[in-house]
């Protein structure tokens, strides 16, 4: 979805910059300004000495272990929300390390309260505007929500939520008295994919058996756009519980005209998919990381995906709040 807010006719987009921070258009760096690796929200651990918080626990991208981070988390982030997987700990979806979450008047907000790499003592919570429903869609059920910057705070970061069905909404938080939704009815949201024909019958037939997702994403380093086809099937756990585990990943170059190309290298780059929006970083900006390959999280699976071999690593378990953060700026006096 960020794709629909980085069209330089309508929306202003931010640049991620990687690694080191430099100005825009420039190839000097600032060596004040570095950032975070990414990282996975494995936890949020029950808080000692107050029920009504918890603490972060992450994994970061380049690491193999889980760090405790001591970050307070309120306690609404710690509850899992009932009945659909759309709704994870209280959120609705992540973008830029921002989570969105649901308020009880039916308005959302974004914070940055799960981010380990904002303020610990002063969270922020930035208000959005009442949504309006379109006819013949709703707004309850959320499939991915976007910024075009990396805080709601700018005054030209766009806000999209796309919700399960044709409507996608937008504004602008910062423009706080006279902000309010631009509603798009998206008459046919479906996402046109090459032919698979050159896979063998077995391999067709193992993957048409499989739950099927299509995610675009962007390398704003490479300026390549990327359509990952993600294959899952149902399994079940020793406690016999249904779990969803990776057959396989499929990942296209789509060039100018639109047309989408299998390929199996995607050079030095790495590609985040979790239940917050996708990105992409070079893996050489963060040592430990491996280049080629996709890393996947999502509520009941972790692992990765090296592209060259088809290889696919993970393991399945329980998180609730299945977000990959991307870099984040870490700024030194």
């Amino acid at each position: 979805m960020s794709l629909l807010l980085n069209q330089p006719s309508k929306i202003c987009l931010g640049k991620l910059v990687l690694a080191r921070s430099s100005s825009l258009g420039s190839d000097s760096f600032s060596s004040s300004l570095q950032q975070t690796p990414p990282c996975a929200i494995i936890s949020v651990s029950p808080c000692p000495y107050a029920d009504e918080i918890g603490n972060l626990n992450i994994k970061n991208a380049n690491e193999r272990s889980v760090t405790h981070v001591e970050k307070d988390v309120p306690g609404e982030l710690s509850c899992p929300l009932k009945h659909f997987r759309f709704c994870i700990l209280g959120t609705i979806g992540s973008s830029h390390g921002w989570v969105a979450t649901p308020l009880e008047d039916g308005r959302h907000r974004l914070q940055d309260d799960l981010n380990p790499a904002a303020s610990y003592t002063d969270p922020k919570h930035i208000s959005l505007p009442p949504l309006v429903t379109l006819p013949y869609c709703q707004t309850q059920l959320v499939t991915n929500v976007s910024m075009s910057s990396s805080s709601p705070e700018e005054e030209d970061c766009v806000v999209a939520i796309k919700f399960f069905g044709p409507q996608l909404s937008l504004c602008r938080p910062a423009a706080q008295s006279n902000s309010e939704w631009i509603n798009i009815r998206i008459a046919n949201p479906y996402v046109a994919v090459p032919q698979l024909a050159e896979l063998t019958m077995s391999k067709l037939e193992i993957l048409h058996s499989c739950s099927t997702s299509e995610h675009l994403v962007e390398s704003q380093t490479t300026g390549e756009t990327f359509l990952i086809k993600w294959f899952r099937k149902t399994t079940r756990s020793m406690l016999d519980m249904p779990k969803m585990k990776t057959e396989a990943l499929m990942v296209f170059k789509l060039d100018e005209e639109g047309n989408a190309v299998y390929t199996e290298d995607i050079g030095d780059l790495v590609i985040f998919l979790s239940r917050a929006e996708p990105f992409c970083v070079p893996a050489s900006s963060f040592p430990g990381m491996y280049p080629n390959r996709v890393e996947i999280f999502d509520v009941d699976e972790i692992g990765s995906v090296n592209l060259a071999t088809g290889t696919v690593s993970t393991r399945n378990s329980t998180f609730n709040a299945p977000y990959y953060f991307p870099p984040q700026n870490i700024e030194h006096s």
